[in-house]
């Protein structure tokens, strides 16, 4: 059991350290490139804090675990929601004023609803999962697009500018970009490995495993990025990067495993998760979008999300024992 958690925590630091070298040289190489700071911001720093749910998903699926990769999906949006937003609200109430977020929000809801529908047969298999991948790639073109359209005049671009990192040559930016990439390979094999086995010990099940322990670990990137927006009144990036992340959760993690090791659902999927997946998601509309006017998450709003993380958790501890 030692080993085990040894293995999980080494391979948390890991793969936190190394999702944050990936975007660093994703982005200073996409830069050199003379890639507008918006499209960076949108497409490489999204996909790069969703990378460790990627890449946690497809070792979780290779190697016979789908459960614990759609716990992490799954996991990982309720955590973004809840933990992330809720201390970022509490340090500063959150303003919203990007076109593009308010845009992306009624997008995120609509594709959650989109997963439910799919998953209602009680199965994720390859159909599912090409379907969901589809969406994602249809879903880049459009944030390209829009990011085209406003990289003149939304909320996000100057934000996006302040935070993307200093100038480095384009060697040194590639060599961090492979570098990140391979450390967050060994670092996602080495999680996996210890959480199979921890769960074996305990006898608790791989999708719990992914909702809590997983799913918490690989949203660390998203909780550091949002806590820095929020301590630097950068709302717009605090907000966005959990939007962001949930839309790749949603179409790319989740379709990890359908297309790796389609399976049925394990017991609770669709009749505890994704219930509270669509019930935190419609909060976050709610909250977020300013129906008139700038939407804003302010520190009550922010302790009821902390709340209903408290809530999920003692959730899924009474229905897993």
């Amino acid at each position: 059991m030692l080993l085990d958690c040894t293995a999980i925590l080494a391979g948390f630091i890991l793969l936190i350290w190394s999702a944050d070298r990936f975007i660093i040289g994703a982005a200073a190489t996409a830069r050199n490139f003379d890639v507008p700071p918006l499209i960076i911001g949108l497409t490489i720093v999204g996909f790069g804090t969703s990378a460790p749910e990627m890449m946690v998903a497809g070792f979780a699926a290779y190697d016979g675990s789908p459960a614990m990769a759609i716990g992490n999906a799954l996991g990982s949006n309720i955590t973004n929601i809840t933990l992330v937003l809720g201390i970022a609200a509490l340090i500063s109430p959150l303003d919203v004023h990007s076109r593009i977020i308010k845009k992306e929000l009624p997008i995120l809801l609509l594709v959650t609803l989109m997963a439910v529908a799919l998953m209602r047969d009680m199965t994720l298999g390859r159909l599912d999962g090409f379907i969901l991948i589809s969406l994602l790639c249809l879903l880049m073109w459009w944030i390209l697009r829009q990011g085209l359209r406003n990289q003149s005049n939304d909320a996000l671009i100057e934000e996006y500018i302040e935070e993307l990192p200093a100038a480095m040559s384009t060697s040194h930016a590639l060599f961090w970009l492979i570098a990140g990439l391979v450390l967050l390979t060994i670092s996602s094999k080495v999680l996996v490995w210890g959480a199979v086995n921890l769960a074996m010990e305990f006898g608790v099940s791989e999708l719990v495993i992914g909702l809590t322990i997983i799913a918490i670990g690989t949203s660390l990137p998203e909780m550091a990025a949002s806590i820095t927006g929020a301590l630097k009144n950068e709302h717009d990036i605090a907000i966005g990067n959990v939007v962001g992340s949930n839309l790749f959760n949603t179409l790319g993690v989740l379709a990890i495993p359908g297309l790796i090791a389609p399976s049925q659902l394990a017991e609770g999927v669709l009749e505890r998760d994704m219930p509270v997946v669509i019930a935190l998601t419609i909060m976050l509309f709610i909250m977020a979008y300013g129906f008139r006017g700038a939407g804003r998450i302010n520190r009550l709003e922010g302790s009821m999300l902390l709340i209903a993380f408290i809530a999920y958790q003692i959730l899924l501890f009474f229905t897993a024992v």
